[in-house]
């Protein structure tokens, strides 16, 4: 291989690099990109919102559902999962159990019904 042609060659791989380097951050920063564990993060918070909210939703359509948010707005904040837990609103329908985290996110919710 000639000097000149050496020259090219390793140039060129340097311009590769910087260019996959770029692209990277170009990609992570402002295309949206992520990794693989942020995505899945991402999903699970997705997944824990659309259970809180139909926790919400089952908590209201309750016929007693106002007596349960008033007694939910006396006891303390720390009470208020297993709160919904004994109610059985965390329970997503068809499934037998459900998860302390539902009901956390449910609580934090209805909290947001107290307030107004």
């Amino acid at each position: 291989m000639t000097p000149v042609t050496a020259g090219k060659v390793k140039y060129g791989v340097w311009g590769l690099i910087g260019g996959a380097v770029i692209a990277m951050i170009i990609g992570f920063a402002w295309g949206g990109w992520t990794t693989a564990r942020t995505t899945q993060r991402m999903g699970a918070e997705a997944v824990l919102a659309a259970q809180a909210a139909i926790c919400v939703a089952q908590f209201m359509k309750e016929p007693n559902a106002q007596e349960h948010l008033q007694a939910l707005g006396k006891i303390s904040s720390y009470q208020r999962g297993p709160f919904i837990e004994k109610g059985g609103w965390n329970k997503m329908p068809g499934e037998d159990t459900a998860g302390p985290l539902v009901a956390r996110a449910c609580a934090d919710r209805l909290d947001v019904l107290l307030k107004k």
